[in-house]
């Protein structure tokens, strides 16, 4: 019973998160809970669009691919602050670096017709489905 909960609290993205950060506060990266990639997935006989929420990221920090009837979504985003006084000495210089990552498992799609766009913080993909099945793998560019 002991095992099983215990089990339960470390596949829990909430407590995974949490722990992370209680036991690894110093850590150079800041792994982003993957619950932060907001999504919405539609599906027509044509194609399956995604919506993400990707408020802030510049698209040159998201990366696509499409494998194994895979999407896989990573960001990678690095970000850096600096606060001066009134004589322009810094006061303080902060760094961060975060990753978020997702994978959505879409089936028989047109790996050659694939489209990504990013338009006012949210990353649209629509991928076409195959009339037949593909076997290469695909870099997606966002345009």
């Amino acid at each position: 019973m002991a095992n099983e909960l215990m089990n339960r609290f470390n596949m829990d993205p909430f407590f995974d998160q949490m722990a992370r950060r209680f036991f690894n506060p110093t850590d150079d990266r800041d792994y982003m809970d993957q619950s932060a990639l907001k999504t919405d997935i539609t599906e027509n006989d044509k194609d399956y669009t995604l919506k993400v929420d990707v408020p802030g990221i510049d698209k040159k920090n998201i990366h696509l691919v499409y494998q194994n009837d895979n999407l896989a979504l990573n960001i990678d985003q690095a970000q850096s602050s600096e606060k001066k006084d009134e004589n322009g000495r810094v006061i303080a210089s902060e760094r961060s670096h975060g990753v978020m990552s997702r994978t959505y498992e879409l089936p028989g799609v047109d790996r050659d017709n694939i489209s990504a766009e990013v338009v006012n913080g949210v990353l649209t993909v629509t991928l076409p489905k195959a009339a037949e099945v593909q076997d290469h793998n695909s870099q997606i560019e966002i345009q």
